[in-house]
């Protein structure tokens, strides 16, 4: 049935200050894919990515463009060769498995052949700062499981240390977003060590990362910048022990969930990660996360407040969506 599209610009406020290594942001902003055939109507929500030149106005203009197509029948399999990887796919790809889902009476999950998904520990991120205000947020939230601290500067060991001892029982991972170099990585390497750290996220610029091959690893280290889709990998072999899956960067849910089998079959352990953006953007990504080994999905937790009907968090478990939000 002939689908049309309404495309949507939404600002979400963020709760306070989000910081990495590349800058901070006060305000989430998404794109919202709506496909209706008058009866029903499928969402998507993306998050473009700025450090891959996506814009917001750049992204809705894209999606805009499918509205053609869409009217003459693309669907989700031909749509992975009519767009390219990226948000705009992200958003487009997601809102077709939920109209999917709602016409054929059937959940995504089963439309996946999935079994149905199951609540999921969930990293609570520690954005970048001072070591005092770090092990400040890190001590307002050390009753939680799984604490993603973003790192990225210098002064980066004392900043670990800090959180370390504010949060002495959560399992910590680290998110440098490429943030250090070859000269400063045996030290951070070794500081994070020290803390207990069990996994640091793209230490070095995707462009230059080759020094990963060289150096002794004491912690496995996962591709996050330095990973997109299927084809990327197999360049990633001998750097890196795990890739970050995000739907903004694989083009949706169609290829994050071939890109975590693929990985699995190179021996790739996974993890399943988010951009700051409301529960639409997690429900999808919640089925891709089912086999991860870390689960990154706090992204309304870090908002002021989320939409209707958004995913349940409980504690350190984020729970699937309901059908009202998604799928």
């Amino acid at each position: 049935m002939p689908l049309s599209l309404a495309v949507r610009i939404e600002r979400w406020p963020i709760a306070g200050r989000f910081a990495i290594a590349r800058g901070a942001k006060t305000e989430a902003a998404v794109i919202v894919a709506e496909l209706s055939d008058g009866r029903v109507t499928g969402r998507g929500e993306c998050v473009p990515y700025a450090r891959y030149g996506e814009t917001i106005e750049g992204v809705a203009a894209a999606l805009r463009t499918m509205r053609e197509q869409l009217a003459g029948g693309l669907d989700r399999a031909a749509l992975q060769t009519a767009m390219p990887a990226g948000a705009a796919r992200n958003a487009l790809d997601c809102a077709l498995w939920d109209y999917e889902a709602k016409t054929g009476g059937r959940p995504a999950y089963a439309l996946a052949g999935l079994p149905p998904p199951r609540a999921l520990t969930t990293a609570y991120t520690i954005s970048l700062d001072t070591p005092d205000a770090m092990a400040d947020a890190a001590g307002k939230a050390s009753a939680r499981k799984l604490l993603k601290v973003k790192l990225g500067g210098a002064g980066d060991g004392a900043r670990i240390r800090a959180v370390r001892g504010a949060a002495p029982q959560a399992e910590l991972i680290v998110d440098a977003n490429e943030g250090w170099t070859a000269n400063n990585l045996a030290e951070n390497f070794a500081a994070c060590a020290a803390a207990g750290v069990t996994l640091i996220e793209q230490p070095l610029p995707a462009a230059d990362d080759d020094a990963l091959a060289r150096i002794a690893r004491p912690i496995p280290i996962c591709a996050d910048e330095s990973a997109h889709d299927r084809a990327s990998l197999s360049s990633l072999a001998g750097r890196y022990d795990a890739v970050n899956v995000k739907l903004d960067k694989t083009g949706g849910l169609t290829e994050a969930l071939a890109m975590v089998a693929e990985a699995q079959r190179l021996g790739f352990s996974i993890m399943v990660g988010c951009m700051v953006a409301t529960s639409l953007s997690m429900a999808p990504a919640m089925l891709a996360a089912q086999s991860a080994r870390v689960v990154d999905l706090d992204g309304p937790l870090l908002l002021a407040r989320d939409r209707e009907h958004g995913l349940r968090y409980v504690e350190s478990l984020v729970h699937p969506a309901t059908q009202e939000l998604w799928g």
